[in-house]
């Protein structure tokens, strides 16, 4: 049983901005560039960092680093990201079926690792070991489909 609360764009306004003013660790309601895409992800987003960059006009690293944001042209920014296409079910299956030598639906966790840590948006060994935490079996395969209801469900 769920209680369904509905709030204004006021409120909802309201809200982002209280997160977002979390993360000004300086006190002038600004944020870092390099702060961004933690507080899209703080509000349920689930941005790339090249999305990110991007939504941003491609800052140099040290404009990441250096150049701060203030909440009214911050917002914008997470209707764009929310509006952004997401991938589905199927399409996070029929790229992993790829690599289902077999046909069997299963892929090899040890290549599965390489592909987290070297293709599109990199993931860290750590974040990769708590993603595949419990997926492998006794054969060190990962059965792909069940591999991304889990990941979808996170």
């Amino acid at each position: 049983r769920y209680i369904v609360v509905s709030l204004s764009a006021d409120k909802w306004t309201y809200y982002f901005k209280e997160a977002f003013g979390l993360f000004d660790r300086v006190g002038d309601s600004q944020v870092a560039f390099s702060q961004v895409a933690d507080i899209m992800r703080a509000l349920g987003q689930n941005p790339t960092n090249k999305e990110v960059r991007a939504i941003l006009g491609s800052p140099s690293d040290d404009d990441m680093a250096n150049k701060r944001i203030n909440f009214e042209s911050f917002l914008p920014m997470l209707k764009v990201v929310d509006t952004a296409p997401k991938g589905t079910y199927d399409d996070y299956v029929e790229g992993l079926r790829v690599f289902d030598k077999e046909g069997n639906g299963t892929v090899m966790g040890a290549e599965l690792r390489i592909v987290l840590s070297t293709l599109g948006e990199k993931m860290s060994e750590q974040e990769i070991d708590a993603l595949m935490q419990g997926q492998e079996d006794e054969n060190g395969s990962v059965h792909y489909e069940a591999f991304v209801k889990h990941i979808m469900s996170i």
